[in-house]
């Protein structure tokens, strides 16, 4: 199946690891051109120059008021257009209710949910028709994670963000989609993992519940997203889709 992504052009931020980067290699696979972010530069260099001629980064902050304006630009300078980003973000520290400090919310709420916004509202000003703005959110939209207080109170609201944006831009023929990633066998779910007294069994514990009982990897979400972000996609927006092997039961 073609989907359409030949010379296509994307931002993905977040993408020097794990699920941004996933999703930024298959995109290329599949013939885009992509501008992928990150904050350590010299990780950012790297991660570009494994993806090859179709890819420059720039060691940018989500949340640097100044990042989208810079990402569009760099995508139109050198690939000549802008069709889309996804917005991917690391995650906020783990940690239970009283684990968390004030300075710790607002960091990630600078980083994760207005970082977002401003990613979001800067490439909704910026695309045409057939353009398309996903997000990395997390199962958490859905039920929360135990310990991970701070990403369970801002991913939802990402999610409401990204439906009222499908709502307003869907006259445009601009799309807003959503990946609810699971336990993806990433670094950061790894180190999550790592956290508990038994790591192993932790992980045992987690595919039980999982009717594909095993984690997924990070090609099986990429070309999820890269799918969702494609033309072959064209008639899906305002979805929350979830990737996680069956984990979330509801409708």
């Amino acid at each position: 199946m073609d989907l359409g992504l030949k010379d296509r052009v994307y931002v993905v931020t977040g993408a020097t690891r794990g699920l941004g980067n996933a999703a930024a290699r298959q995109l290329v696979a599949d013939g885009a051109k992509v501008v992928i972010t990150g904050r350590d530069e010299k990780r950012v260099a790297e991660a570009a120059a494994e993806l090859g001629p179709n890819a420059v980064g720039l060691a940018v902050d989500n949340a640097d008021p100044e990042a989208p304006a810079r990402l569009v630009a760099a995508a139109r300078e050198r690939f000549g257009g802008f069709d889309g980003i996804l917005v991917s973000v690391g995650g906020p520290p783990p940690g239970f209710v009283a684990d968390n400090s004030d300075e710790q919310w607002l960091a990630a709420f600078e980083s994760v949910f207005l970082g977002a916004v401003r990613l979001a509202r800067t490439a909704a000003g910026e695309l045409a028709e057939g353009g398309v703005i996903g997000f990395v959110l997390s199962g958490s939209v859905h039920e929360p994670i135990p310990g991970l207080t701070i990403s369970n109170g801002l991913r939802p609201g990402l999610a409401g963000f990204a439906k009222s944006l499908a709502d307003e831009l869907g006259p445009r023929g601009i799309r807003v989609v959503g990946l609810l990633p699971g336990r993806i066998d990433t670094d950061r779910v790894r180190e999550l993992d790592a956290l508990s007294a038994d790591p192993e069994a932790t992980r045992a514990a987690g595919e039980s519940r999982i009717p594909l009982r095993r984690y997924g990897t990070p090609e099986e979400f990429g070309r999820t997203a890269a799918f969702l972000l494609s033309p072959a996609a064209s008639y899906l927006t305002g979805v929350m889709l979830p990737v996680d092997g069956g984990m979330r039961r509801g409708f």
